[in-house]
């Protein structure tokens, strides 16, 4: 208890300059959000890297999609969520071998960067029309804001990341999120 005490006093002084430090920017409902994505995203185009060509046809049970196919998923969400965000007209790409499926991705990715980009002042605008008829279409309920389809689509990297998890541990590979930091 004593040392407790003494480690108490002695970074005492620490605290405040700590606190002024993650005090939240301007913009960090987006930033919080976009944080999210970026970790998540990096781990699905990782796996998608790491898993070789014959990888991408693996089903664990012939009802769900191959690996390929999930990340390909992604990719496509990507287009909608983002575009939805940024006002545009969804897009989406057939893709089938490693080399497209990741070139997909990296296509999106580039959108999501915009969509992320933008201030929480424009997140909580509301989806133009375009991107309102779009969020209709694809069952998401009334129109909502551009936060709302950002954060969507953090929240659907992560679900399908935890897909990609399990088919790489059936596959006998480490997920990039379990493999050592360098």
């Amino acid at each position: 208890m004593k040392l407790f005490s003494v480690l108490l006093i002695a970074l005492a002084p620490a605290l405040p300059a700590q606190a002024s430090r993650m005090a939240p920017s301007p913009d960090a409902v987006v930033s919080g959000v976009r944080d999210l994505w970026h970790i998540t995203n990096d781990y699905v185009l990782a796996a998608a890297q790491q898993m070789p060509e014959s990888g991408y046809a693996f089903k664990p049970t012939p009802e769900v999609r191959s690996f390929g196919e999930v990340v390909a998923h992604v990719a496509n969400a990507h287009q909608l969520l983002c575009g939805m965000a940024l006002g545009q007209q969804p897009a989406e790409h057939a893709a089938s071998s490693k080399a497209d499926v990741i070139a997909a991705l990296q296509a999106s990715n580039a959108l999501c960067v915009k969509a992320y980009a933008m201030s929480d002042a424009e997140s909580f605008k509301p989806l133009n029309a375009v991107a309102a008829k779009a969020w209709v279409a694809a069952g998401f309920g009334p129109p909502s804001t551009q936060l709302h389809a950002i954060t969507m689509n953090a929240w659907h990297d992560s679900e399908h990341y935890g897909n990609i998890v399990t088919y790489m541990r059936l596959k006998g590979m480490v997920p990039p999120s379990s493999q050592p930091k360098k």
